[in-house]
């Protein structure tokens, strides 16, 4: 059966995040994400990776903060500036262990059109990456055509995709071309909505149709883990914090079985 990863997240209520990460470990989780957002939390990433070593965690990736991302497609030192800040954080993640970046193309509902000024930014990020081993996933976040552009006009084999499930389901319509990105999987963010909004839910928690998605990450040939990105929050604070990731340990083995199938 595959493995199971989920997301130490940061933007769980009314628990802090180490109370988080202790949680994840007593669910039974051996592999996790971290948010490298570059904030100021009361614990800060660095911490994070310290105590999520400490547990024993193998970290598989790191995503990485999408502020100020549209900038990128834009003339001016604001998207000169993330080049700088994405090699930086590229870098801190090589000399943590950790052997991939997650990164958005965009944010918000409306960005600047691509084109090859973003390209170029692009280009000197993933470049500098694979300088250092690192692999470079995409992901599918609120707007169509960012992710084909980027995979079109860059073939370095560090550069992939992150295909996220409920951006797909509440973003996307549930519309994915998953034939061009067949072969092109790097890692998958895996939870749940209603279409209302980007709720996080637990998978099966709401309307997104899991066997289909499933098997669409099976034809792509994505052979990852089953990375689950949930959040402590709604009516989930309802229950412990332990009982939460104990679900979601759960319900990470219900999608393994599907891939399974």
């Amino acid at each position: 059966m595959r493995e199971l990863s989920v997301a130490i997240q940061n933007e769980n209520e009314k628990v802090n995040i180490i109370e988080t990460i202790n949680s994840i470990k007593n669910a039974g989780f051996k592999n996790v994400f971290i948010q490298w957002y570059d904030k100021n939390w009361e614990h800060s990433q660095e911490e994070q990776i310290k105590l999520c070593k400490e547990l024993g965690f193998n970290i598989i990736f790191a995503h990485l903060g999408y502020q100020n991302i549209n900038s990128i497609w834009e003339e001016g030192i604001e998207g000169d500036k993330l080049v700088e800040r994405y090699q930086r954080d590229i870098k801190d993640c090589y000399e943590n262990g950790i052997p991939m970046v997650i990164m958005h193309l965009t944010s918000k509902k409306k960005a600047p059109m691509y084109g090859e000024i973003g390209l170029n930014r692009i280009r000197k990020i993933v470049e500098y990456a694979k300088e250092l081993d690192m692999k470079v996933a995409f992901e599918n976040t609120k707007i169509k055509g960012y992710l084909e552009y980027v995979l079109d006009n860059i073939k370095d084999d560090n550069v992939e995709i992150c295909f996220d499930a409920g951006h797909y389901h509440v973003h996307f319509d549930d519309e994915f071309n998953f034939q061009f990105f067949k072969n092109r999987i790097f890692a998958v963010h895996l939870h749940d909505n209603d279409k209302s909004d980007d709720l996080h839910l637990l998978p099966f928690d709401g309307t997104l149709d899991w066997k289909y998605v499933i098997n669409k990450l099976k034809e792509c040939n994505y052979n990852g883990p089953v990375t689950l990105e949930l959040c402590y929050r709604y009516d989930y604070s309802n229950m412990s914090l332990d009982d939460f990731y104990k679900k979601g340990y759960n319900v990470g083995i219900k999608l393994a079985e599907i891939f399974e199938d």
